[in-house]
């Protein structure tokens, strides 16, 4: 008997509802549970010489019929991030982040995959900006404004995570000191707004939330845990249209985060817009404070911010 892949996809993935596999742990099962098929598949092939051969074939023949499996069986979904996992659910789009609240406001520390929640990326992201990026963080706290706007109005006011980046860091001291007293740019400031998950249920208004948040800095971001694969075409055309980028973080592993689409860059800083926040926020006046003292000083106080890269050591 020839093996049905696409038959035997579907059966693992729905014996397993809601658990998240790459395409390689598919294909282990399936070499597992149809040893003889994968023998016959094995010995019809003049290129599939060993077992790992064979695992790679399955795990290109999967990755090739997603769109077909996906159009035929509407409860299979992936995410975006790389290695893609696949997944089968029968929640709505909405119940999805619906649920990924609900876990958010009932988890603990960081122990397991159901346990993050939106905080618990804060810090992951603080480090991945600052080793990848050059840029320092801070965490906004909507908690510590004035609350003028109301808790819906601070939605659409404050970002999760601002930076700065200098952009003197490698020069020598009398250059520094020449773009100091000739006022050219020492700095951008760069805004995030996070989120645990998109999928086609949030993800305008997850964006459109990214636009009002960081309509005042040089450069800003919409950062996700999970990005659901149909979202990437609305989040590209988005971008496109209003300059808002896209980073996935992962969690465990920050370095291995990445930039999805690059941000369109603003020439200016809405110094307006930042006296606005900086009025209502005690996190975000503490934020300019220190771009203040930087441009006093030429000085980034690296340990003031977020995440230092020496912290360990101190």
């Amino acid at each position: 008997m020839s093996l049905k892949l696409e038959n035997s996809v579907v059966e693992f993935l729905k014996s397993n509802p809601e658990e998240k596999f790459t395409a390689r742990k598919i294909a282990n099962w399936i070499c597992l549970n149809f040893p003889n098929e994968c023998e016959e598949k094995k010995a019809n092939s003049k290129s599939i010489e060993t077992d790992d051969d064979l695992k790679q074939q399955i795990v290109a023949e999967i990755g090739s019929r997603r769109p077909r499996l996906q159009k035929k069986h509407e409860q299979i979904k992936t995410t975006d991030e790389r290695p893609r996992r696949f997944y089968w659910t029968v929640k709505s789009d909405e119940a999805e982040i619906q649920e990924s609240v609900e876990v958010g406001k009932k988890a603990g520390p960081v122990f397991g995959a159901r346990a993050w929640k939106e905080s618990d990326l804060y810090l992951p992201l603080s480090e991945y900006i600052l080793t990848e990026l050059r840029v320092y963080s801070k965490r906004i706290d909507e908690k510590k404004s004035t609350n003028k706007q109301g808790r819906k109005g601070n939605k659409w006011l404050y970002p999760d995570v601002v930076g700065m980046e200098d952009l003197t860091e490698d020069m020598e001291a009398k250059i520094r000191n020449v773009i100091e007293v000739s006022s050219d740019k020492q700095k951008k400031l760069w805004s995030f707004e996070v989120k645990m998950l998109l999928n086609r249920s949030n993800v305008r208004e997850a964006y459109f939330q990214a636009v009002s948040n960081s309509s005042w800095a040089n450069l800003g971001y919409l950062v996700a845990a999970e990005i659901r694969e149909d979202t990437m075409k609305e989040l590209r055309m988005l971008c496109s249209l209003h300059g808002i980028g896209l980073i996935q973080i992962e969690r465990e592993n920050p370095s291995e985060s990445r930039i999805e689409i690059p941000a369109r860059e603003k020439a200016d800083v809405d110094w307006a817009t930042c006296n606005r926040i900086a009025k209502e926020n005690q996190d975000f006046s503490a934020f300019v404070e220190l771009v203040r003292q930087f441009h006093l000083t030429g000085d980034p106080r690296p340990k003031e911010w977020d995440f230092c890269e020496d912290a360990d050591s101190d």
